[in-house]
């Protein structure tokens, strides 16, 4: 078979397709309208349908190099009374284009009960997958093409997959049998089911790649390796304590917020050298967890990040719980997330016991629930205050040591890029640097401002502080992004760029310009930054104090109430401002990386696929720097290319899931209580930014520069209830919904109007 328009297409698959049905139509061409349109009418008439869809079947559309979808239209549930209009409009949008136009009638589909689109190959990629998007919950046919379905979700399905999820395999079948007839795999079809189980083809055509498609086999021997690696990762291990693992893209230094979900080999590679490898667990490990230091958090699977859960799981449970107690903790952390992953942005605040807050009597009966005694639960209660006193300790606490270390990253810093060094060793002790000074200090507040968060959240939760107690806080604070926004307005361009020039968006991403190689792309310097947003001052009363101060003495906290709102305040700007301080060190040495490359010949783009071991042994060698960097970079972009071939879930729970998916609905995550409604614009839109809501790919802190426009809100797909946009959207009293995640980002993104009402968690497509 060979494709023809729309309507000869389906016609011509009504006598052959076995595993679906194609309604019945009644077909004209424009020119016959014209001419005749009584004639048409009456026929139609004839076939005494009470409700029908008139559909556009234009020459120019379902072509083998452009669909033109969506071009022209098509109108649903059009009646008797109504057909010559909705002819006359559908006839009117194909004007202008070439070709032999016609319409055609088909009868409104009853009872419909899932809708959806289904693609031969991955539309971006070419790489052999079925993906089906579908709507189980509208009754409609359309709100998947027209982006207006509430709950879309979406399936990936491998060619070579073994079986396909059940509520989706008819569907497979048909597309299947679709690809025999037309010999071809990129194929585009619309499909429904009514209720009664029947499976409708609604529309097929060509599907449109921009690449070439991938070798379903090899690509499947790719994905064998995947899975077989991660069947050995979920044995148990001698050395952690749970019987199996799950991995995930958001848990824990959530990679997908950070470095993306298909990041460049340079951006994982500085990621996994500066944190994931080791760092992580050494600071861990000195705040008083158990030691995972031989213990990779990060693993990849053909370039695709993943955090390996349990060894994240056992970096949380305190070093002195031991033997049975740490098992069963981890292994209740693992089940709990299996059954509710939309929590794996959100482990540590819904799964795991990492630190004590004022609400964990409460918490614990989770754990009382699933068994665990009251003296176990007790046992994890005194080990966790200990922990928490030891970090937090109004005079002794551990974050203050690791504070004092970022000045001594800043002094080293300058004597590294003033010292006669060559340009490998100044890019290799700039690294070094921020690890020692940076990353690992870094780690410490990140530890710190996460308890001070869990604290300032249980007062909420037993009801000292209440929700609008909670913004003023957080409005309160003195971050160094709200610096930056103050900065902007008062500082000439020169000395701002001194201060914040060697941010980026995408901090790890060496084709992302700093501030200050490409400032006018980030900031409009000729009009007024926005002040900061009106808040309300944040002040306790004595009653609160009185409260507060009875509940630190009746838990062994030690602090007084000053005390702890001192750490409070100094917990989560601190690990703002850590952040700001190692990426300096991050940022000037990708810098000299790209003018030590260009020297040898490498472009940026070429230098975003090498490997930063590769600096690293031509610091401790006498090797060629163009024939280390050259073979680095040509490794780097094949292995580069099979990553964007591969789609995998961003919780992997079983090896068999590597074949075929549902992508996991998600519990995103809602700053303030506010409600906004505006536009929907790209990050990248700089035009028009003032009064929208701006669709980011992640929370990185690289986006600060968003905070100089007047933007009404934004999403996220990726980030957590602690990441860094987080803390900076409450600190400004910005409408924001943080990790999303895939399907809901990429409905909200292709949307024009967003309404966001954080107070009901709810987002609402208005157009």
């Amino acid at each position: 078979m060979r494709f023809l328009s729309k309507a000869r297409t389906l016609e011509s698959l009504d006598e052959v397709l076995q595993s679906a049905r194609v309604l019945a139509q009644h077909r004209f061409g424009v020119d016959e309208w014209r001419k005749h349109p009584r004639s048409v009418l009456a026929a139609l008439r004839r076939h005494r349908w009470p409700s029908m869809i008139v559909r556009s079947s234009a020459a120019a559309e379902d072509t083998g190099s452009k669909s033109h979808a969506g071009a022209f239209k098509s109108l649903l549930n059009v009646t008797p009374k109504g057909l010559t209009h909705a002819i006359e409009e559908v006839a009117a949008s194909m004007t202008g284009a070439r070709g032999d136009n016609a319409i055609f009638v088909q009868p409104m589909l009853e009872d419909v009960a899932v809708s959806g689109v289904a693609f031969g190959v991955d539309p971006s990629s070419g790489a052999p997958y079925f993906v089906v998007n579908y709507d189980d919950v509208s009754a409609r046919t359309d709100t998947v093409t027209s982006g207006a379905a509430a709950q879309l979700k979406t399936c990936y399905v491998h060619h070579r997959a073994a079986a396909a999820p059940p509520f989706v395999a008819p569907v497979i079948a048909l597309m299947r049998e679709l690809q025999s007839l037309f010999s071809q795999d990129a194929i585009d079809v619309e499909f429904a089911t009514t209720r009664d189980g029947r499976l409708h083809l609604l529309q097929v055509r060509p599907l449109v790649v921009p690449r070439a498609q991938v070798d379903a086999d090899v690509h499947a021997q790719r994905l064998t390796r995947i899975a077989d690696k991660i069947a050995l990762g979920m044995r148990p291990h001698p050395f952690l304590h749970g019987n199996r693992t799950v991995y995930g893209v958001m848990p824990d230094w959530n990679p997908a917020e950070i470095i993306g979900v298909r990041p460049k080999p340079l951006a994982l590679s500085l990621y996994r050298d500066l944190i994931t490898d080791s760092t992580w667990a050494y600071q861990r490990n000195n705040y008083g967890y158990k030691n995972l230091r031989s213990f990779p958090l990060m693993l990849h699977f053909h370039g695709l990040p993943y955090i390996d859960v349990r060894v994240s799981f056992n970096s949380f449970v305190p070093r002195d719980i031991e033997g049975s107690l740490a098992d069963r903790l981890v292994n209740y952390y693992v089940d709990h997330l299996l059954a509710a992953p939309n929590l794996h942005d959100k482990v540590e605040f819904e799964i795991v016991f990492s630190c004590y807050s004022l609400d964990l009597p409460q918490r614990l009966t989770r754990l009382q629930e699933a068994g665990f005694s009251t003296d176990e639960c007790e046992t994890l209660a005194q080990s966790l205050r200990r922990l928490t006193n030891r970090i937090v300790h109004r005079d002794t606490g551990l974050w203050r040591g690791d504070a004092d270390k970022l000045v001594e990253l800043e002094s080293r810093r300058q004597e590294i890029l003033s010292a006669d060094l060559d340009p490998v060793a100044r890019i290799y002790w700039l690294l070094e640097d921020c690890k020692r000074y940076g990353t690992l200090p870094f780690a410490g507040l990140a530890r710190a401002g996460f308890i001070a968060v869990q604290m300032l959240r249980s007062l909420v939760t037993i009801g000292v502080l209440t929700n609008e107690d909670y913004d003023r806080f957080m409005g309160s604070l003195n971050t160094v992004s709200g610096q930056m926004t103050r900065d902007l307005a008062q500082l000439d361009r020169t000395a701002f760029l001194a201060k914040y020039g060697h941010l980026r968006p995408g901090t790890y991403d060496l084709l992302s310009p700093r501030y200050d190689e490409a400032p006018d792309l980030y900031f409009d310097w000729s009009r007024q930054a926005p002040g900061a947003r009106s808040s309300p001052a944040f002040s306790l009363s004595l009653p609160q104090m009185r409260e507060i101060a009875r509940l630190l003495g009746e838990h062994g906290l030690e602090h007084d109430v000053v005390g702890l709102f001192d750490f409070l305040q100094a917990g989560i700007e601190l690990r703002e401002y850590a952040k700001f301080v190692f990426t300096r060190n991050l940022s000037d040495a990708m810098a000299l990386l790209r003018q030590f490359g260009a020297e040898l010949g490498f472009s940026a783009e070429d230098l975003a696929y090498a490997d930063i071991r590769g600096i690293q042994e031509l610091h401790a060698g006498s090797a060629d720097p163009h024939t280390i960097l050259s073979r680095s970079i040509e490794g780097g972009k094949a292995r580069y290319a099979e990553t964007c071939e591969l789609v995998l879930p961003p919780l992997i729970t079983a090896p068999e899931e590597v074949w075929a998916f549902h992508l996991p609905s998600t519990e995103p995550n809602f700053v303030t209580h506010k409600t906004v409604t505006g536009c929907v614009v790209s990050h990248e839109d700089r035009e028009h930014l003032v009064g929208a809501v701006v669709a980011i790919p992640n929370a990185d802190p690289g986006f600060d520069w968003l905070f100089s426009h007047p933007i009404a809100g934004f999403v996220t797909a990726y980030g957590g209830v602690n990441s860094h946009m987080a803390i900076r959207a409450n600190e400004l009293g910005l409408p924001a919904v943080i990790g999303a995640g895939e399907a809901l980002y990429n409905a909200w993104s292709h949307a024009a109007q967003l309404r966001i009402d954080c107070a009901n968690r709810k987002v609402e497509v208005l157009a």
